[in-house]
């Protein structure tokens, strides 16, 4: 009985407990201005049941989530599969191979600290205003976490296991495959978590490009319209999608690296 209390505080009361305290305080902090730019819990509720249904304010918000959250979707996982498609063969070529390291990772590292923001007048330049831009700016977010992430799992593989490998009658040519991939496993797969959330956490920068749809867009027009509880629904609905994209990241780690202690 003790167990299962326990087991209930940690995994249901323990979660729940900063958010409501948050929203205690921002009931608290609200309750008493009537007009004022940071809107009360209830309203920021009800507004996101306009989003969702519409039927309360009929304005150019409502029943709109659907369609605002799938477009933004659509540019976050396409272009996350787009990142992960180039960074782990160059993650994986610059971890493994002396010349892909000297010819690939200086320019790498200088374009790194670059942040997204600062690509954002090249991107509208090279690619227009729209759907492009947005894509390659959140592609951009997402690159450089699964890339240094592959680099570091494919460099920390242990010199052991090849020697192990070749005891066994690995070839040389089969080291690749056999022993340095699954070992960088857990690495990647980190690297990938990571380059998802970046995904998100970019979309509304890259929705800054004159795209008609998505959370970034919707963020910035009721931003123009000062419509803070539109906004702040906004990012309710950015952190609910990457905690559910996350978690898929995390089970399917789960399932394919039973093995490793880190995803056990």
């Amino acid at each position: 009985m003790q167990a299962t209390t326990n087991l209930l505080i940690r995994q249901v009361l323990m979660p729940v407990l900063l958010p409501v305290l948050l929203l205690l305080g921002w009931y608290l902090g609200t309750r008493h201005q009537t007009y004022a730019l940071i809107p009360q819990p209830w309203d920021v509720a009800v507004e996101m049941v306009d989003l969702a249904v519409g039927g309360i304010n009929d304005d150019s918000f409502s029943s709109m989530l659907v369609t605002h959250l799938l477009a933004s979707a659509g540019r976050v996982y396409g272009a996350f599969l787009l990142a992960a498609g180039l960074a782990l063969p160059l993650g994986m070529m610059i971890g493994r191979l002396k010349l892909a390291q000297s010819l690939l990772d200086p320019m790498l590292q200088v374009l790194r600290p670059v942040p997204v923001t600062a690509w954002l007048p090249l991107s509208m330049i090279v690619f227009g205003l729209g759907p492009k831009s947005a894509f390659f700016l959140v592609a951009l977010g997402a690159f450089y976490p699964i890339l240094l992430n592959t680099v570091f799992g494919v460099r920390s593989v242990e010199p052991r296991l090849f020697e192990a490998a070749a005891m066994l009658g690995t070839k040389p040519a089969a080291m690749f495959p056999r022993v340095v991939l699954p070992a960088a496993l857990p690495g990647i797969f980190t690297g990938l978590r990571l380059g998802l959330g970046f995904s998100w956490v970019v979309i509304v920068v890259g929705e800054m490009t004159g795209v008609p749809t998505g959370l970034g867009a919707m963020i910035m027009d009721a931003r123009q319209l000062s419509r803070t509880e539109v906004v702040i629904d906004g990012m309710i609905l950015i952190g609910a999608a990457g905690f559910v994209s996350d978690r898929l990241v995390m089970e399917l780690g789960r399932r394919l690296l039973r093995w490793s202690p880190q995803h056990g």
